[in-house]
């Protein structure tokens, strides 16, 4: 009997997450519509605010598992959307860097927090274990993630 409410769970699990990631996924759509960009470019811009310093096209291709010359585009992108600058390394002037545009991602920064207003809010009622739990939870699923699509990249699946 354990089990059949075992696997009930899993089954509303699957379910509550296929529509959680379709929902950050028209989230995603949403954000990028309204500020101009394509829903990678903007995941790719949120990647670069978590990076602490400028990056170059090569880590930008890294974190994205786009192509070098995606990348390029890419950054062309935000760069014509005023998001970033390229600039030379100051210790080796042959690696050009990519750096977000504090004024443009502090704009960016505005919108979210009016987005993201009640945000917390979802977990007021979680004590700090549970939150402790949701946290691992979801840095599980970003390597499992980052796993499945190395996998569908290297034509596995």
């Amino acid at each position: 009997m354990a089990g059949n409410a075992r696997e009930r769970l899993l089954e509303e699990l699957s379910e509550v997450s296929r529509r959680y990631m379709a929902s950050y996924a028209l989230f995603n759509q949403a954000v990028a519509d309204r500020i101009g960009l394509h829903p990678t470019d903007l995941q790719c811009l949120n990647l670069l605010t978590l990076e602490g310093g400028p990056v170059t096209t090569g880590r930008i291709a890294a974190m994205t598992g786009l192509t070098t010359g995606s990348a390029t585009r890419l950054v062309d992108r935000l760069e014509k959307a005023g998001y970033v600058v390229r600039q030379r390394d100051a210790t080796d002037r042959r690696r050009v860097l990519v750096a977000t545009v504090p004024e443009r991602i502090a704009e960016f920064g505005r919108m979210w927090e009016r987005l993201s207003g009640g945000w917390s809010a979802l977990f007021d009622e979680l004590d700090d274990a549970e939150l402790a739990v949701v946290i691992g939870h979801m840095g599980r699923t970003v390597e499992f993630g980052a796993e499945q699509i190395a996998r569908l990249r290297a034509g596995e699946v």
